[in-house]
């Protein structure tokens, strides 16, 4: 126990670097396969979990210039998947250009929606596009109970979300033999770690299929990132520290080698680069430089190392954030 009280980040919570290092590991990158790409801080919600502190009030959103620096920065690198994130990236304008710009490349397509958004824009020619592109809708519902998800995400959001869910499966999402991936994510209300994945997809199969006659292709459940707006929650509730222990306690060596940011690029609204979302929040660049997608002019980051901050310990928890 000598070496993980070296270095402490709270009481009785030793750096992320310590505990990987305590078990005989080192988290850098594999070969990058996926660009992840925040359109903006904009959301429908404000969500008291979100570590991007994203909501209705903020101002930051990807311009058009940055869109097409994305496309041929994804031409660079090589990457095979794209993963279109926010805020809620429905806000932006240009989102069809993205999709468009990248399904001609022939990426894999991905588009995280909160499904309130999704439902709110009111658009069938969006809806035609993801359609047209088999673009993968990855989609958060933190839980079956409309009480527990309001309070959560905001009022009435709950009923959106299932009406949403519903008018993706009239399109074909989530249905055997469409090539239409629905994956719904849930995460912890509160400050505790997330239900076992398999005992909640086998719940949430259940449940939306006997009252909604709802489905989906898969279900990920991971925990609270303790940055941005639930940082300060947790904070404010003085649970902050325990908190960061249950995810210290909950972390599992095995979910390192499969970690998303070793295969990942996170490009940020405004076009800065990160090893992933969650580092964009805690400001922690890609090997500690600030650098934008327009000043690269060579890819080459096989073996590079992470950054890392002590809100890792979210993705390593449990069964991990892969």
């Amino acid at each position: 126990m000598e070496k993980q009280n070296l270095r402490q980040m709270g009481p009785g919570v030793p750096d992320f670097e310590q505990t990987l290092e305590n078990h005989g590991l080192f988290l850098e990158r594999g070969e990058t396969h996926t660009c992840q790409v925040n359109l903006g801080l904009l959301c429908n919600q404000v969500c008291k979990h979100c570590h991007l502190s994203a909501g209705p009030d903020r101002k930051e959103l990807m311009d058009l210039d940055t869109i097409f620096q994305v496309v041929e920065f994804t031409q660079k690198t090589g990457c095979k998947v794209v993963d279109i994130t926010g805020g809620a990236p429905e806000m932006n304008p240009h989102l069809p250009v993205l999709i468009d710009k990248m399904a001609g490349l022939e990426k894999v397509l991905m588009l995280r929606s909160n499904l309130s958004a999704l439902y709110d824009a009111n658009d069938p020619g969006l809806l035609d596009l993801l359609v047209k592109h088999q673009v993968t809708i990855v989609s958060s519902l933190p839980s079956l109970n409309l009480s527990q998800t309001d309070a959560q995400r905001g009022q009435g959001v709950f009923e959106k979300s299932i009406m949403a869910l519903k008018l993706l499966n009239d399109r074909g999402y989530g249905k055997e033999g469409t090539g239409l991936v629905l994956d719904l994510v849930s995460n912890p209300t509160g400050a505790f770690m997330p239900t076992d994945q398999i005992i909640a997809e086998k719940r949430f199969r259940q449940v939306l299929r006997e009252k909604w006659g709802i489905v989906f292709s898969h279900l990920f459940t991971f925990a609270n990132m303790p940055l941005g707006r639930f940082e300060a929650w947790l904070k404010k509730k003085g649970t902050y520290t325990r908190y960061l222990q249950s995810l210290w306690k909950g972390f599992n060596p095995c979910t390192v080698e499969g970690l998303m940011c070793r295969n990942l690029i996170s490009i940020s609204w405004d076009g800065y680069l990160y090893d992933c979302d969650f580092n964009q929040a805690a400001a922690l660049p890609m090997a500690n430089l600030r650098t934008h997608i327009q000043d690269v002019t060579k890819i080459d980051l096989h073996h590079q190392k992470i950054a890392c901050g002590n809100h890792c310990y979210a993705c390593t928890a449990g069964s991990g954030f892969t």
